[in-house]
């Protein structure tokens, strides 16, 4: 099948959209690839939406702020489609991930906000999206799904194993996959998400681009260790994270570069840590999301973990491993394949999940 994937993660800088011919077991093509860029006004709708998810006043039904936050994301996704089919040819399935606004797995929670029928009929394409609900229903923390995309990659360029994949985006998160394929995978604390706040809260922008700002300043350890502290690194097994379990509280008395300079050192501390956790050291890391463009944060890494490839040294495309992950999803969900583990989402059984919508009739 050649299946669109979308993603639209928890930094809420835009969408990415990528081709991927596949059965859900084999990667036999990879096609075209994009990503649109939220603008400034688009993003205040989004986070308005996480607000609301985040109050006291949720959940109410239908809120006006969600309901903006799904034309937001109906309209760029439609653009995307648009755009690659025209580009590509016919497409046979869509992928559709959704924007998380909340997950609390403690609550057999996680809210994707979007409309997925509006996407198919806009489209007239088929649509899976809901992909983490089954797993959550079934025991499962919902989060991470996208390992076993990450086990096909490493078989389609034969890596050695142990091989582990780190994904940096608003969160991190690692799978690891043994010499006999066993997967695990879970979150393993903050990514961009906190140094995003912190360099908006200071009015320098929307990310540390290269991590220039953090280059410039010096990592408190002190204030490293009182963030290990969180409870969070004290849990064992799968284990996921909202974007928001983590605040700013410890970095507020230092300035910008310090402080963008400790929480870079601390998102790469809460990897550091998380190594401990695995069945063995990898021989391999492989650094897919945005966080891969922070130069500094790569720097910290490096350091802690003996050094990372990136996702582009194997010939992967690094933004678009998770939205090329959300098309195999799709493609595995309709052919009623498992799509989360035992060891990646603590799930009791291997869970297949993502709900088909096919398109209404075009009038």
């Amino acid at each position: 099948m050649r299946i669109l994937g979308f993603m639209s993660g928890t930094s809420l800088d835009g969408v990415d959209a990528a081709l991927l011919e596949t059965d859900g077991e084999r990667l036999i093509a990879f096609g075209p690839a994009r990503a649109v860029s939220y603008t400034a006004a688009q993003r205040r709708v989004l986070e308005a939406a996480v607000a609301m998810a985040l109050s006291d006043r949720f959940p109410p039904f239908e809120p006006k702020a969600f309901a903006d936050a799904e034309a937001v994301i109906l309209e760029t996704h439609l653009k995307l489609g648009r755009e690659i089919s025209e580009q590509s040819g016919p497409v046979d399935l869509i992928g559709f991930h959704g924007q998380t606004v909340l997950h609390r797995p403690d609550q057999h929670l996680t809210l994707q906000i979007g409309r997925p029928q509006a996407l198919a009929d806009g489209l007239q394409i088929p649509v899976v999206g809901d992909l983490r609900i089954r797993d959550m229903q079934e025991g499962g923390q919902g989060a991470p799904i996208v390992p076993i995309y990450h086990a096909a990659l490493a078989e389609l360029r034969g890596l050695e194993k142990p091989v582990a994949f780190l994904n940096i985006g608003g969160v991190s998160n690692i799978t690891w996959i043994g010499p006999d394929n066993a997967l695990e995978a879970f979150d393993v604390g903050p990514g961009n998400g906190l140094i995003d706040q912190w360099v908006a809260a200071h009015g320098l922008g929307s990310c540390d681009t290269d991590g220039r700002l953090a280059g410039l300043g010096i990592a408190h350890a002190d204030v490293i260790r009182r963030m290990m502290e969180h409870p969070f690194f004290g849990l064992t097994g799968p284990r996921s994270l909202d974007r928001y379990d983590f605040n700013l509280d410890a970095v507020q008395s230092l300035s910008a570069e310090d402080g963008a300079a400790t929480l870079t050192a601390f998102t790469a501390e809460a990897v550091a840590h998380a190594v401990q956790a695995l069945p063995e050291a990898p021989r391999t890391w492989v650094l897919c999301g945005g966080g891969r463009h922070n130069k500094t944060l790569g720097h910290e890494l490096d350091r802690r973990l003996g050094g990372c490839h990136l996702a582009e040294d194997f010939g992967f495309r690094g933004d678009f491993v998770e939205a090329e992950a959300i098309a195999f999803l799709a493609a595995r969900s309709v052919r009623g394949l498992p799509i989360t583990f035992p060891g990646t989402t603590g799930t009791p059984r291997p869970t297949t999940g993502g709900k088909l919508y096919r398109p209404a009739p075009a009038p």
